[in-house]
């Protein structure tokens, strides 16, 4: 993609948007075993056989989001392979009192298994830790919580964090300035994530590339879309964006397509391949990563089946087979990794269906 420096593009812009702004931080195990969560207890029994039967719920950030729809799709297919009955339950907005609702729901109903993607990683944890209390394995996929037994990572943060920024600088040709636009100001994963990426910025090779900026758009469509408008209007020289969600990344680059600024000014993050080849395509987007979200799904079916079952208990180096996805491997307590991110390209963008 070429670059030009965004000031020779956009003149002067009146600040019209307030734009909110948030230090960053990650949430580690440690963290989700000293509030609430069981952590790795008892001894495994890797032959013990998992139940059939089992009710095993999927609570994404929010109902009708692109990427959760593949993932509990994954989650559903591992479900049924077990001979369970899974469940999605949710609403419509990201919000941590919308999962209470159905924390709480899915307690009730006699849930053996809550597979949660929080919006917050407190303010879910009384009514799951009330849920653990009434029977159900505590899992978390996505996005933690700080009191959940065991994490189902899609990648480590690390990874992910250093891989966002290598995107932004090589499409920036390493020099430049950026903002994030990320999901909700207290999504554990996004914060982890922009942590990395600011400890990775301090690095020599990245001297020449600031981050001067990160808002949200709370995983909507058209918040997203406003802020990413806020940001061009707040800082005129701006000249890229990394957007560390599905939503946001494509409400970003619809933006940006649709704009002056389309094929100079840098979009990429986070994204699914069916939602931005035609960004890729059009020259919007250059690059974006993502993991395989149904095999996300996939494996925190399996995992919190192996979890009730008491095949694992989480601790580290403990192995469990997932289905088609093979064995794992506990590296650390409380977390297993799926794998490392995919990066997709106008090469290989049309290779993937999902």
């Amino acid at each position: 993609m070429t670059h030009r420096p965004r000031h020779l593009l956009l003149g002067a812009c009146a600040l019209t948007a307030v734009l909110m702004t948030a230090a960053c931080g990650g949430t580690t195990i440690d963290d989700a075993q000293d509030s609430g969560g069981s952590g790795p207890t008892g001894t495994a029994d890797p032959d013990a056989a998992i139940p059939e039967g089992l009710k095993i719920d999927f609570l994404p950030k929010q109902l009708n989001n692109p990427f959760f729809d593949i993932v509990n799709t994954g989650g559903t297919e591992a479900v049924e392979e077990l001979g369970g009955t899974p469940t999605e339950r949710g609403g419509t907005e990201a919000t941590a009192d919308s999962q209470v609702e159905y924390i709480n729901a899915a307690s009730q109903a006699g849930s053996d298994v809550i597979v949660i993607a929080a919006n917050d990683p407190d303010a879910v944890c009384p009514a799951l830790n009330e849920a653990r209390d009434n029977g159900a394995a505590i899992v978390g996929y996505d996005s933690n919580a700080n009191c959940t037994d065991v994490f189902v990572n899609q990648s480590s943060t690390e990874l992910i964090g250093r891989t966002l920024v290598e995107m932004i600088s090589e499409d920036l040709g390493g020099e430049g300035t950026f903002a994030v636009l990320s999901a909700t100001p207290n999504a554990t994963n996004q914060n982890a994530w922009i942590e990395v990426m600011e400890e990775v910025l301090a690095e020599d090779d990245y001297a020449d590339l600031e981050l001067v900026d990160v808002v949200y758009g709370n995983d909507d469509d058209l918040q997203s879309f406003q802020e990413m408008q806020g940001l061009i209007q707040a800082h005129p020289d701006l000249d890229g964006v990394v957007s560390p969600t599905t939503v946001g990344l494509a409400a970003a680059a619809r933006y940006i397509s649709d704009s002056e600024y389309q094929g100079e000014f840098v979009v990429t993050g986070l994204g699914t391949p069916n939602q931005m080849s035609e960004f890729v395509h059009d020259g919007t987007v250059g690059q974006f990563a993502l993991w395989n979200p149904l095999d996300l799904g996939y494996l925190a079916g399996y995992t919190g089946a192996a979890l009730k079952a008491g095949q694992i208990t989480g601790a580290a180096g403990e192995t469990f087979t997932a289905g088609r996805l093979g064995e794992f491997t506990f590296e650390t307590d409380g977390e297993v990794v799926l794998g490392p991110p995919q990066v997709f390209n106008a090469d290989n963008v049309d290779d993937f269906d999902f």
